[in-house]
Parts: structure tokens; sequence; C-alpha cells
């Protein structure tokens, strides 16, 4: 996979790529997700500028999986190189035991409950990583093959709102060589992961498929959001303890693409699930949200399950509205540990001449 533009990114340029995500604090202090590769070093360099030009600085929090006897050393060696560039660095140790299966998915739980604990820790409102267009291309090429869901096919988002901090992806419009550029243009080596070219992960045999190509930007997203807003406001009520309650009649009278991306925010959200749920499960579940409800000796329709949630069809007390109660399957949870934003913010704070990376 390749992208024609190999010119450097520029302080300019960068600045133009946050100005979607304003306003931020006075003197901001943000946060960089720094592995040691190209990606994030060069993610860490240009925000160092930005944040100094705005009397602010950043951190960079280096996670050190531990999975591999070097990981220690490269760890250090990115911890220095920061701070040979006037950055505040920490170390951040997966210390847990590994599991034997789903490894990758283990550590990145565990990556970004590390990451978003030391931002809680040090006060961080904003944490920055270093996913682009070339990742972008590759997500949404597996979420494809695993039948995603509407959501799941728009990709990553820009910017997503989490209990602790606003996690934010600068870098969605731009392609890794233009990264790779930018760390040539200022004489800044990195380090290279081996496990980005290991053919046993996904991602990696997706990476050497040159055939894989960027999405094209889909301008109609913000305004997609926008909708998608209104049918929270009108469809959605949210209890003290957290439950998410769906009005069947409103729901009803959505378009039938504004129900399916409703209802895969409304489960991820409560579920705290990693991905939406996949389409065919959507639509069938959607299918049941708007049926008729059967009357009688068996009382409402059957309650069920999708992506970690129960749905069950309650009728409001002192009334004869219906209501789909949504609730965590397995008891409720901690919001630290996985929920997810109803509705991107990010989409309703771009101009749309800055929106481009947003799209």
């Amino acid at each position: 996979m390749s992208t024609a533009d190999n010119r450097p990114l520029d302080a300019a340029g960068f600045a133009r790529l946050m100005a979607p995500f304003e306003p931020f604090e006075r003197a901001p202090v943000v946060a960089v997700a720094v592995s040691g590769g190209r990606d994030s070093l060069a993610l860490a360099l240009l925000a160092r500028q930005w944040a100094a030009a705005r009397d602010g600085r950043i951190v960079g929090l280096v996670v050190d999986h531990a999975l591999r006897p070097e990981s220690a050393a490269e760890a250090a060696t990115t911890e220095a190189l920061l701070r040979r560039h006037c950055c505040d660095a920490e170390i951040l140790r997966w210390s847990e035991p590994k599991p034997r299966a789903g490894l990758q998915d283990a550590a990145r739980t565990a990556r970004y409950r590390l990451l978003r604990e030391a931002c809680r820790r040090r006060g961080i409102l904003h944490l920055l990583v270093a996913h682009h267009a070339d990742d972008q291309a590759e997500t949404v090429a597996m979420r494809a093959a695993r039948q995603s869901g509407p959501d799941g096919l728009a990709g990553m988002s820009a910017a997503v709102e989490l209990p602790e901090v606003r996690l934010l992806r600068p870098l969605l419009g731009v392609g890794r060589s233009r990264l790779t550029a930018t760390l040539i243009a200022r004489g800044v080596p990195w380090l290279d992961d081996p496990s980005n070219a290991d053919p046993r992960f996904e991602r990696a045999r997706l990476r050497a498929d040159r055939r894989l190509t960027t999405p094209a930007a889909d301008s109609d997203r913000p305004a997609r959001e926008q909708r998608l807003a209104g049918a929270s406001v009108e469809a959605l009520e949210i209890s003290p303890a957290g439950d998410v309650a769906i009005d069947r009649s409103a729901f009803v009278r959505l378009e039938h693409d504004l129900r399916a991306r409703l209802l895969s925010r409304v489960v991820q959200a409560v579920g705290g699930g990693a991905h939406p749920p996949r389409r065919d499960r959507l639509e069938r579940a959607t299918g049941r949200l708007c049926e008729t409800v059967a009357r009688g000796k068996s009382g409402l329709a059957q309650d069920f399950t999708l992506s970690a949630c129960r749905l069950l069809l309650r009728q409001v007390p002192q009334g004869r509205r219906l209501q789909w109660i949504v609730r965590p399957e397995h008891g409720r949870r901690d919001g630290r540990n996985g929920a997810q934003p109803l509705i991107p913010a990010a989409f309703f704070a771009c101009g749309a001449s800055l929106s481009t990376h947003l799209e």
C-alpha cells in the first residue's frame, strides 16, 4: 500500500489538522501515545511544536507490552529520544500475565487502559494517537471482512470522548509516506516493530497487500452524524442507572439507515465492545425492534441479546408506550473499561474547510 504524497508534514500543516478539535485549554498539556515507530514519533514531534507555540507541552506515553525480550530496551530508547527533543516522557509497562489466545486484542485493551490511567493520573484532557490514512484503509478492510455494520465500515472516528480523556486522531487524512518523510527531513531515527510484518496477524497481512487503497473521503459523514444525533434525542432515554431506553414508536418512524446506526451506537456504548455489531446481526436486531408486538398469553415480544447487551421490551408504567431497554448482558460495566460514545462530538465542532480528516 502506498500514497503518492511524500512531502514532509510541517508545523503549519499539522496546526490545520488540529484546528477542528479546538478549543483547547490555555497552555495545553497533551499526551501522545508513542511506540517508537515512525508514525507516533512524527506525531510526537509535530505535537511538541504545536503545543510549544501555545505555551503548552506534551507528555510522551510509551507502552512496553513486555511481549519480546527487546521491548524494555526499545521503550527506554524511545523515552530517551523524546527527552532529547524536549518532550516529557513516561514508560507504561503491561505487567499482567499474557493470554495464549487473542494476544493482539488483549495487548490493545491493555495499551489503552494504561494510556487512559496515565492521563487520569496526570490530569491530562487530550490523548493523541497516530492512526493515519493507511491504518484507516486497513481498518475498513478488516471490518468489511468481518461483515461489520455501517458504523464499522465508516472507519475510525477522529475523536472519541472517553470518561478520562478525549482521544484524538489528527492524522487520519495523512499517509504513512508523509510521516516517514517528516522524520527523514528532521534526521530522526525510528524503531520498526517486527510484529508489524508478522503474517500471523491480520493487519500485517493487509499491510503487505499492495492492492489495498485508502478509502475515499466520506463527505456526507458529518451530516449523517447530525441526523443520528437528532434521532438519539427523539428516540432515546437514559435512566439514572445508566440503562438506555429506545422508544419503540419513535424508532419505527426513523429511516431504515438511521435505525441501524442508532442501534449499533447504543449497543456499542452500553456493551463497551471494541467493534460495532456485524451487519447481518444488526439487520436482524433492527427488524426485531420494529416487529408488531404479539399480545395475549405470551405477553410482550421475547427479549434477546446483541453484542454483549440484553434488549428487553417493556411497557412504560402508567402509560401505553413501549420501550426496548438496553443493558449490559452480564451486569453493570465500569465506565473506565469500555463505554463508547453514542455520537462522536468532533463532527459538530468542525467547519467544512477544516474537516477533511474527520470525514
